[in-house]
């Protein structure tokens, strides 16, 4: 048995008893969340639970968490998917269960070679300006810019749109497909702008910044009147210092008290996430180990999260 299958099967339970109906977990189509999914989800066993994963739209998750569907969502980022949250939030039956310590930004990011081709950069006016370093057969004499997956609703097109962006969006299949983008730039330093987000590897493989398009305010992404066109909406970039919060099921606290109480305290950071994602993507780990490692290595961090912070 593994130190760290030692020291969770050490750990000491709750006074209340949870139900043994198993704990089920949404899975997503990144990385980090499904690292982290697997890394809850044996904490969760190893106090006695039973926990199931079900691969779930990033989007829709927070419908089947107020529904009971799955019982909770451990990565709720503000730029993706706060209006999905908080549009669950108002009809009730899920709830915020706190914020991870992490900061999260997600936005338009290119590798830091990239400036050499248009030194205006970060700035969206000198990328616009220079849109034509970054066409491709596929766009014509336009930019373009690499998504990620549809499904992340990320509202690019809008955002070309209200700020009369000389680009067009296509957009990657999959994370892996954007990491592989750079990778191909890389080899001659070819110029490119993809979505990226941080907490994330990839800042430690390949230096570089985000785009500074007009500033976040609330209400540019659903007010015509908010932001510097007056007659169209997403004329702004996403929040720069978003939060990532947890979401529970309302019944989970009464259902599973001993996990709940845990889910409340857990709290990672930007170089915990990151690591989660790098065993993956870098070290080409299964989720599961790559949880197993991370529990590991990492005692001192989730331990006091399940003995209550003692």
């Amino acid at each position: 048995m593994s130190a760290a299958a030692v020291a969770l099967a050490s750990v000491s339970m709750a006074q209340a008893e949870d139900s043994s109906d198993p704990i089920i977990i949404p899975t997503h189509n990144w990385s980090s969340q499904i690292v982290m999914s697997h890394v809850v989800g044996q904490i969760f066993e190893s106090m006695g639970n039973s926990v199931e994963y079900v691969s779930t739209d990033s989007q829709a998750v927070y419908e089947s968490v107020r529904l009971g569907d799955v019982t909770l969502e451990l990565e709720v980022w503000e730029g993706a998917f706060g209006p999905a949250f908080e549009a669950a939030l108002e009809k009730g039956g899920l709830h915020d269960a706190g914020d991870h310590d992490a900061v999260t930004r997600e936005d338009w990011w290119y590798p830091s070679w990239t400036k050499e081709a248009c030194p205006g950069l970060p700035a969206w006016e000198a990328l616009n300006d220079c849109a034509a370093q970054f066409a491709t057969p596929e766009t014509g004499d336009k930019g373009r810019f690499l998504g990620g997956p549809v499904d992340w609703l990320k509202h690019d097109q809008e955002r070309v749109d209200a700020l009369g962006m000389n680009f067009v969006v296509v957009n990657a299949g999959s994370a892996s497909a954007l990491w592989a983008e750079v990778g191909a730039a890389e080899r001659d330093k070819r110029p490119v702008v993809i979505f990226n987000w941080t907490p994330n590897f990839v800042e430690a493989l390949y230096p570089g910044e985000f785009v500074e398009f007009p500033e976040y305010v609330e209400g540019c992404k659903d007010d015509p009147a908010v932001g510097p066109n007056p007659d169209m909406t997403y004329d702004c970039g996403n929040p720069a210092n978003g939060y990532l919060k947890k979401a529970a099921w309302d019944g989970m606290e009464e259902k599973w008290p001993a996990a709940y109480a845990t889910l409340k305290r857990i709290s990672f950071t930007n170089p915990q996430i990151a690591e989660m994602a790098k065993l993956v993507d870098i070290d080409e780990l299964e989720p599961e180990d790559a949880a197993a490692e991370w529990l590991e290595t990492n005692e001192a961090v989730w331990k006091p999260w399940v003995d209550g912070g003692a």
